[in-house]
């Protein structure tokens, strides 16, 4: 199996220094590079193309952001997957991850969160779950608000089937599919299925963007 090759984003040479070491100690992660700022960000993914980015809010130039629009515009323009991008932030209510997580990033992790939480978090988003503390996901968004008043549903909303609607609110509350089958009464493999066909018909990326989703259209969660 091929290693999960990570890039970072963080204007602190100390820490990039730290990060570093904590991944290339790891026999299933390799490094792929760093970048002091966003623009640099930008050019390093587009030449190393690495499976997942750990991006800092702030920085220089161009900011985590504005840099994971960039990331994910430019991989769209070119029709191929987008690296997953965890945000990096100070504190746990921080507007300025919520703004990279609607940008299209998959989550956030705090700075000063255990290295083995760190860990679990590039291996989580790689393997496509993206349920980054999805709790903790609801919470920033409930703090931050619902964004500039209630956006209009889109037209994709009304292909969902009522049994999709109701696994849609379950994965917006932040139950994982665990969860939801046990609720549901159903396997997990069909909780995963129906999640998947959401996900597809919504044009999201993953669960988290579903979070998202539910705030900016003011949907049951």
């Amino acid at each position: 199996m091929n290693p999960i090759r990570v890039a970072l984003v963080d204007d602190q040479a100390l820490f990039r220094a730290g990060i570093r070491m904590l991944i290339e100690s790891q026999p299933d992660l390799a490094f792929a590079g760093e970048a002091g700022d966003g623009v640099a960000a930008v050019h390093l993914v587009a030449e190393t193309r690495p499976d997942v980015v750990l991006m800092d809010v702030r920085m220089p130039q161009l900011d985590g952001i504005g840099a994971t629009q960039r990331i994910i515009a430019d991989a769209d323009l070119a029709r191929r997957a987008a690296p997953r991008i965890i945000v990096l932030t100070t504190f746990d209510l921080d507007e300025n991850a919520a703004r990279a997580i609607r940008a299209g990033a998959s989550g956030f992790v705090l700075k000063d969160a255990a290295p083995e939480f760190l860990l679990a978090a590039i291996r989580t988003v790689h393997q496509g779950n993206a349920v980054l503390a999805a709790t903790a996901t609801r919470e920033l968004f409930a703090h931050v608000g619902r964004g500039n008043g209630r956006r209009p549903t889109p037209a994709a909303w009304g292909e969902l089937t009522s049994r999709e609607r109701e696994i849609f609110d379950l994965a917006a509350r932040g139950l994982s599919n665990a969860e939801i089958a046990a609720t549901e009464f159903v396997s997990e493999a069909t909780v995963k299925t129906h999640v998947s066909r959401v996900l597809q018909k919504l044009g999201l990326r993953d669960r988290v963007q579903l979070v998202v989703f539910a705030y900016e259209h003011d949907l049951p969660a």
